[in-house]
């Protein structure tokens, strides 16, 4: 009886042990792509290029908080570090115009005008992935490498932009192989 237990447990190790692992092939080890976090058309359905009010604004408040308090690293778009005081600078335009009085005698006069990003002129995340996938199941894995967020803007002259505002990378030896890679190592 013991042997039959015996032969059991050691043909279910075998076995085990034989299970051949999936194998990933990675499509490719950048990709960069922006997500829509409010959806633009009111009309589509809500879970379409969306995320829930009060579930959008917790991940903005998470990666907003982060940075401006220095909780997670932030990087400019050449992947240098970027403290939290330049965040909030970076958060307020400040412009100076000079207009001309629309009456006689014409005058003109300078203004200033300070256009400042609010939490909720971000409307979307920008990641940066590891892409790789299992041939034989079609099972599609991402590994987010670093996220984004970018702002919509409205210059002075009524035109639509997105502004990406900085990085932060979620793997720690991302940054170091970024900085190789630029370096031609």
């Amino acid at each position: 009886m013991k042997k039959i237990f015996l032969l059991t447990g050691i043909l279910a190790v075998v076995l085990v042990s034989c299970r051949q692992k999936p194998t990933k092939d990675i499509i490719t080890k950048k990709i960069q792509y922006d997500v829509n976090i409010k959806s633009p058309d009111a009309n589509w359905d809500w879970w379409i290029q969306n995320i829930v009010g009060p579930d959008r604004e917790k991940l903005v408040d998470l990666i907003m908080d982060g940075a401006l308090s220095g909780k997670f690293q932030a990087y400019d778009y050449f992947s240098d570090s970027i403290s939290p005081a330049a965040i909030k600078w970076m958060l307020a335009d400040t412009f100076y115009l000079t207009y001309k009085r629309s009456t006689p005698p014409y005058d003109e006069y300078d203004t200033t005008v300070i256009m400042k990003i609010t939490r909720d002129d971000i409307l979307r995340i920008r990641f940066l992935e590891e892409w790789s996938i299992d041939p034989n199941t079609m099972q599609f894995d991402k590994k987010v490498m670093g996220i984004g967020p970018v702002a919509r803007r409205i210059d002075l002259s009524g035109t639509e932009r997105w502004q990406p505002l900085f990085w932060i990378y979620t793997d720690k030896d991302f940054i170091s192989a970024l900085k190789k890679e630029e370096k031609g190592f």
